[in-house]
């Protein structure tokens, strides 16, 4: 009976050293989608990443959530960063199910003035912000000031990003 008992033991305490190591992978997974700091010149991450499920999506999106829900997002992490110590932008990458869903949410930006950009599947950039598809994920780089360099700012770390992008 000890010796079951302590086999069921050992048994139990692999299968939560193995969900714990899981877990961390996910996490790490997700955080690298989103470059920390010196990843990208000129760039600081001046936040942690934050990450939501679909089911406490509505903690981050404020009013838009069934949309994001009807498009099948999975995960969503966002960060905040620095560029050159004067420009501030936030970047959220969208994880859907599948490439549809990532190109559903897309189409479904409006567009604006904005141009194309060659950046994923699908980009396009006005003066503060940068939005792109690829494969399942949909990206949105938003600035909070508009300078000279922001654009091509942008792109530097969309294109990073986009890099790290993995289906």
């Amino acid at each position: 009976m000890g010796l079951r008992n302590g086999k069921l033991l050992a048994m139990a305490a692999c299968v939560l050293a193995l969900a714990s190591v899981s877990g961390c992978k996910r996490q790490g997974a997700a955080q690298a989608s989103l470059p920390a700091t010196g990843d990208v010149a000129g760039w600081t991450r001046s936040s942690e990443v934050r990450t939501f499920t679909a089911e406490d999506l509505y903690k981050y999106v404020d009013g838009d959530v069934e949309r994001y829900l009807r498009a099948g997002v999975r995960s969503a992490e966002t960060a905040d960063y620095k560029y050159q110590g004067r420009l501030e932008a936030t970047a959220d990458v969208y994880t859907m199910t599948n490439a549809d869903g990532a190109a559903k949410i897309f189409d479904s930006e409006p567009a604006g003035s904005a141009k194309t950009a060659d950046v994923g599947d699908g980009a396009r950039l006005d003066a503060q912000s940068l939005v792109f598809r690829k494969g399942r994920h949909f990206v949105r780089i938003v600035a909070f000031q508009t300078l000279p360099e922001t654009q091509a700012a942008l792109l530097q770390l969309g294109r990073e990003i986009a890099r790290r992008l993995t289906d």
